[in-house]
């Protein structure tokens, strides 16, 4: 089945050029090899069913209407070898560390912002910028609980940072959801690998949480705060609060009195320390952002500012993973760290300078350009893939503000194969790294990879028909 694989110019991270898999998928490659093609079939069709039966559903967009459906999964594993995942976890850790000190600095004392690092005017503009959360003394001065952040690998096989993800970062369920299906339906795959365990990372992430509680506060009573059942992510929230041993409230769960959050039970209220949130941050309260929210709670934010209640991730965690700040994150590293980058980011182009945004207006059709406030693969131009019209109402867009796009040349995202039924194909992927920054940062083994599943697609988001795939990480 994978006599027609074509490895072509991309990095294929199974088979190297020659068509031969590389040193740790070589066991994986021979066992593939000598199962029927029926018998592969019949486990991928039971994988399928598997997350259909534990409702495992996410939202896809389209243009007139939504719809639920389950995530398709792939039983190629992503394996990353134990010298290459800690060198990668070094540079996690290293980024998200600069990113939280770039987010207390610029609600505080701004001094990058003074020394003229990054412009002033791109951060107080900036649509995830809050003046709210200025000078609220956020405890340990953790602005960031967890971190999601998009890796992909170019052409060369070098890992780079597509994105940083701040706000609410989703899938982590989904990583437990693809090896607890991987070992029911593959079970065999695990012999010969031995591979980091996902079974106690839950404790981490507890400690990680209630290590920002308010001050003084030992045992602090944790709450995720969801949306409900209707939001496109609500497995997510449920599954991770239940494997937490947390309550999952919505917002008419809790109530404010005298800047303290309580939580409605049936033994009358109950004190909230920390707010797991899942709401963004203009609906999480209705005096102090949207006045017609109906997700928040009254008076959250006066709580928050008097120190009675923790809210993670911080509010305004957004203006630090805005794509135009992006361009920004090695300099902060090196500005508050001392540090060269472990982890390079993607070339970008940053179209609020004349000459650069004359570059990319002559050459739309060779770059991807991305609005710097949207998310999940949406509002976006790929060069290569897209049609003269599209190219003209892009580059309309761009110069009616262009601050509010960034380009990047279209990387060549590494490849894996993905299972067709008759053959394998190789489809471009990317990895999502969970890093959870409590007292002792943590990142999480693996992480979710996600893959483009349509013919030739760069993009992996699930909300656009991404799949997903086990992650390993050798501990050998």
């Amino acid at each position: 089945m994978f006599k027609t694989y074509k490895t072509e110019s991309f990095f294929d991270e199974m088979l190297q050029q020659q068509g031969q898999p590389r040193s740790h998928y070589q066991v994986l490659y021979n066992r593939l090899a000598s199962l029927p093609h029926d018998e592969l079939q019949n486990r991928h069709e039971a994988a399928q069913q598997n997350f259909l039966r534990q409702g495992i559903t996410f939202t896809v967009y389209h243009e007139n209407q939504d719809s639920e459906r389950t995530i398709p999964f792939d039983f190629i594993p992503n394996i990353i070898p134990k010298d290459e995942w800690q060198n990668l976890e070094k540079g996690l850790i290293q980024r998200v560390k600069a990113l939280n000190l770039f987010l207390d600095d610029i609600y505080n004392s701004q001094q990058i912002l003074k020394d003229g690092l990054i412009p002033r005017d791109l951060v107080v503009t900036c649509s995830h910028f809050y003046p709210q959360v200025t000078k609220i003394k956020v405890p340990r001065r953790n602005h960031i609980f967890m971190a999601g952040v998009d890796l992909i690998k170019d052409d060369q096989g070098e890992f780079r940072v597509l994105e940083d993800n701040l706000r609410n970062p989703s899938g982590l369920s989904y990583v437990f959801q693809n090896r607890y299906v991987m070992r029911q339906i593959f079970p065999d795959f695990f012999q010969d690998y031995d591979i980091n365990s996902l079974e106690n990372q839950f404790s981490h992430i507890h400690e990680a949480l209630s290590s920002i509680a308010p001050n003084g506060v030992s045992n602090p009573n944790i709450v995720l705060l969801t949306p409900g059942v209707y939001n496109s992510a609500y497995f997510d929230h449920s599954f991770i609060a239940q494997q937490l041993g947390i309550e999952l409230v919505e917002g008419r769960d809790l109530l404010v009195r005298d800047r303290t959050v309580y939580m409605k039970t049936t033994r009358g209220l109950r004190r909230v320390d920390v707010i797991y949130r899942r709401i963004d941050d203009d609906y999480l309260d209705p005096l102090e952002f949207l006045p017609d929210s109906m997700l928040g709670v009254a008076g959250l934010m006066d709580a928050y500012r008097a120190g009675n209640v923790t809210i993670s991730n911080g509010v305004g965690n957004g203006v630090a993973d805005d794509k135009a700040i992006y361009h920004y994150v090695p300099s902060m590293i090196r500005y508050y760290l001392g540090e060269e980058p472990l982890i390079k980011n993607v070339e970008t182009y940053f179209l609020r300078d004349p000459e650069q945004r004359q570059y990319v207006l002559a050459n739309l059709d060779k770059l991807v350009v991305k609005q710097t406030n949207a998310s999940g693969g949406y509002n976006m131009l790929i060069g290569p893939q897209s049609t003269s019209e599209i190219r003209e109402i892009f580059r309309k867009k761009i110069q009616q503000n262009p601050a509010n796009f960034i380009a990047q040349p279209v990387i060549k995202l590494s490849r894996l194969p993905v299972f067709r039924g008759e053959n394998f194909s190789g489809c471009h992927i990317d990895l999502r790294a969970f890093v959870f920054n409590g007292e002792h940062p943590h990142v999480f083994p693996g992480g979710l990879t996600r893959v483009a599943l349509k013919e030739g697609s760069l993009i992996v988001n699930s909300s656009q028909g991404g799949g997903a795939k086990d992650t390993w990480v050798t501990q050998d």
